[in-house]
């Protein structure tokens, strides 16, 4: 019974760092836009 919890457990972690991972992935993706938008528009005032 042990050995189950153990292997589900670990099965539920490995599931959530991957959900994690895609969802760094996507926030990293808004970033990088979002500065890239913040850069043109200050290029631009400046012009």
């Amino acid at each position: 019974m042990l050995r189950v919890f153990s292997l589900m457990l670990t099965g539920f972690l490995a599931l959530g760092s991957l959900a994690a991972c895609n969802t760094m992935e996507g926030f990293g993706k808004d970033l990088e836009a979002a500065g890239s938008s913040l850069q043109r528009d200050a290029q631009e005032a400046k012009d």
